[in-house]
């Protein structure tokens, strides 16, 4: 009796094995480890915003994998379509933010977007959350072939060509594969770039805009609230970085063409000015 109760216990221990001791390192419940820095995931099981839209914190929908590298999703889960988040726990402002991809945004639904910015909850009225954007999305336009589009917030109604929100006109073909994405914040310029390749690759440009304070200030209005005018956002004492796999819902419950999405992050770097 005593050998079968001791069986029993291997098998019970063997059954309870627990994960990879990388894979814990990489995701400890809410929170993943990514270019070296602990990222907040975001989940809701109501509607919230971008979108709004709901988000999934489920390892296999928001994860780091065995490369080291940040998997979004968009995905239907149980009839309803989930969007991914993650947040950086660091805090940051004025500085140089760059993030390394590999994916094909031609490839996404025409309602389906990928958000590479700046968020702080608690400078909307001063400095309109802080936000400054790389996003690739159609905008829900299928014909689109213009997916990159840098910004400087608040913008009017949405990244539409003003002088807050560039869409790159450049051959969708070179934001294929492996490519990186720059903006540097100061208090008196802002300039964006994207090139091929990793990070410090020295290949030359594919697209870049800047923004100075040259421009017209803009106000953010969220319900009855608005911002004071601000031509550049300044960064909080909360600030951090944001990257978020949505949809546009006035489009389409989900991706406009119904197909699970997942996009690949190989890096993040911040450097402080």
């Amino acid at each position: 009796m005593r050998t079968i109760a001791a069986v029993l216990v291997v098998l019970v221990l063997a059954g309870c094995k627990q994960s990879d001791p990388s894979e814990v390192l990489m995701r400890e419940g809410d929170v993943l480890t990514f270019a070296g820095r602990k990222w907040d995931i975001k989940s809701s099981n109501t509607q919230v915003g971008p979108g709004p839209n709901l988000f999934s914190k489920r390892y296999n929908d928001v994860r780091v994998d065995e490369n080291g590298y940040l998997r979004l999703s968009i995905i239907n889960r149980d009839g309803l379509w989930y969007s991914t988040e993650v947040i950086s726990q660091d805090t940051m402002g004025y500085g140089k933010y760059a993030w390394t991809l590999q994916m094909d945004p031609m490839e996404f639904a025409s309602n389906v977007v990928l958000g590479l910015f700046t968020w702080d909850n608690n400078t909307f009225f001063t400095d309109g959350n802080s936000e400054v954007d790389i996003e690739f999305s159609k905008w829900g336009n299928e014909e689109s072939t213009s997916p990159l589009t840098y910004s400087v917030q608040p913008v009017q109604f949405g990244p539409f060509n003003d002088e807050r929100s560039e869409y790159m006109n450049i051959d969708p073909e070179l934001l294929h594969g492996v490519t990186t994405h720059v903006f540097e914040w100061t208090d008196t310029l802002i300039t964006w770039y994207s090139y091929k390749g990793e990070y410090n690759s020295g290949n030359p440009r594919i697209a870049s805009w800047s923004f100075d304070l040259n421009n017209p200030a803009r106000i953010k209005y969220e319900g009855p609230n608005q911002s004071q005018p601000i031509i550049i956002p300044a960064p909080g004492n909360t600030t951090n970085a944001r990257m978020n796999f949505w949809t546009l819902p006035h489009v389409a419950i989900g991706p406009s063409n119904g197909q699970r999405h997942e996009i690949t992050i190989r890096d993040f770097r911040y450097e402080p000015f």
